[in-house]
């Protein structure tokens, strides 16, 4: 072979004989990266049916599977302190049969049109989603109005879906991530304060549930008045606005005031809460505090701090706790919006949370301790900075490739009452905002002295030791 043969050609070379044979190859220039395209999230049009439906509507070419997401303002705050989990009951009835359909009927139509339909509730209200091939949006509409329209609420299925809330509760409690959630509920929150209790209803209320009492929970709370669409796709060749009128703007329904919610209220006096799971091999920890809600200006310092401080693999709790200690396979810091208002009574749950040996539960609990006070006293990086912007901004595209994520993102922004321009703006933001701001903001959320801790494990081995690093009084509690 001669030398010529034997080199590699570049880029710029066009042909080259096969040495055996003398056939000519043609190489092609290899392609380079192109520069990136402006992207901002999704602005949506707004508008309203003659029903009193809100709709906000996002064309997005080539997402031929379209989102919508339907925000009932309905509570958990509304339920009756005796029936609480109703709004959960009633979330999962609308797909049990109309006045039109049999709820194995409804479920076949659903699947004809290769459509699916969830729902759940939560604090801000009750929400139902679907999502269906652009090309049979029409119908699957149809079965998303008749569920909210007239819902059957047939006794036998209202049974059938206590039971299984019944059946969900010991697996709940057996879980240690939820039953640390259930205790750092009970700890933060005041006795008469429904974030105070399970979401989904507890035993003793579940079982009160029947269908007269979801149907008088629907015919209190749920009006089109009160609720807002939001769809998202590619509406090409699509008819939306008749869509839109002959089946969700069929729905009728009277108006009602909003429901007037108690202010929120909690206590984040540092202390330790063991629940006691003898012989487990390891401690769930749940570490939290109430924070403001995304209305707050420091939002989003709040947040860019918040991913430097346990957002990835590559954040400070991660590298000591994970890498450098090998306690556990990983820990995360965040922010969840409990309940958000424009007056500034909403607010979040700042928590810390991740699992650990057993035998290690002390230490990694006054590694974390440290962490946070080498924070406060020397302040975030710049190179952490720049990279958590470059995670949290950078990878926005890929994160709302879909319509069900612009869809739900949307629907969350109508439940916590911000402005439909809310998420691009914040991403705006998270660019400015520099490392001394996020360092303020990130040590004003987890102050070392005012977090309330919630360990589930064996209480035998871990309270010595928590006792021994003086984050607080430690109480243990048995399930």
């Amino acid at each position: 072979m001669s030398d010529a043969a034997a080199q590699s050609p570049d880029q710029s070379e066009k042909k080259s004989e096969h040495p055996e044979n003398g056939v000519s190859m043609e190489f092609h220039p290899q392609p380079s990266g192109g520069q990136p395209k402006p992207w901002a999230f999704p602005a949506p049009e707004r508008g309203e049916l003659s029903n009193g439906l809100t709709v906000l509507r996002c064309h997005r070419p080539g997402q031929k599977v379209v989102a919508v997401e339907v925000s009932l303002r309905a509570p958990l705050d509304a339920e009756p302190r005796e029936l609480e989990g109703v709004a959960a009951i009633m979330a999962r009835a609308f797909s049990e049969g109309t006045d039109r359909h049999s709820a194995e009927e409804f479920s076949a139509e659903l699947e004809r049109c290769g459509a699916t339909l969830d729902a759940h509730a939560d604090h801000p209200g009750v929400r139902v989603s679907l999502e269906v091939p652009a090309s049979r949006l029409d119908k699957a509409l149809g079965l998303l109005a008749d569920a909210l329209r007239a819902p059957a609420f047939p006794e036998s299925e209202v049974e059938r879906l206590v039971r299984n809330r019944l059946d969900e509760i010991p697996h709940e409690l057996a879980n240690p991530a939820r039953r640390a959630a259930i205790a750092l509920s009970g700890e933060l929150f005041p006795g008469a304060s429904r974030l105070s209790r399970p979401r989904q209803g507890a035993q003793e209320t579940i079982e009160r549930i029947d269908a007269a009492a979801v149907r008088s929970f629907y015919e209190t709370h749920v009006r089109p008045s009160a609720a807002t669409a939001v769809v998202v796709g590619d509406f090409t060749g699509v008819d939306l606005d008749k869509s839109l009128a002959d089946t969700l703007g069929a729905w009728t329904g009277t108006s009602a005031e909003p429901l007037r919610v108690p202010p929120i209220t909690a206590d984040d006096t540092g202390r330790v809460v063991i629940v006691d799971r003898p012989g487990s091999v390891q401690t769930q920890l749940l570490i939290g505090r109430v924070g403001p809600d995304r209305h707050d200006r420091v939002w989003p310092a709040q947040v860019l701090g918040t991913y430097c401080l346990g957002g990835t693999l590559t954040s400070r709790l991660d590298r000591v706790l994970r890498e450098e200690k090998g306690y556990t396979y990983g820990v995360r810091a965040f922010a969840q919006v409990l309940r958000s208002a424009p007056d500034g009574t909403g607010a979040s749950l700042l928590a810390i949370n991740g699992s650990v040996a057993t035998d290690v539960t002390g230490p990694a609990l006054a590694d974390l301790w440290q962490v946070l006070r080498t924070l406060a006293e020397e302040g975030l990086t710049d190179a952490e900075r720049d990279a958590a912007v470059q995670n949290l901004v950078g990878v926005a595209p890929l994160r709302y490739e879909t319509a069900a994520a612009v869809a739900d993102t949307l629907a969350d922004q109508v439940e916590q009452h911000l402005p439909d321009d809310y998420q691009a703006q914040l991403y705006a933001r998270l660019a400015e905002t520099g490392t001394v701001e996020a360092t303020a903001a990130v040590v004003a959320a987890f102050p070392a002295d005012r977090l309330v801790t919630v360990l589930v494990g064996d209480a035998s081995q871990i309270a010595g030791p928590v006792r021994d690093l003086g984050i607080g009084e430690v109480t243990v509690v048995t399930d």
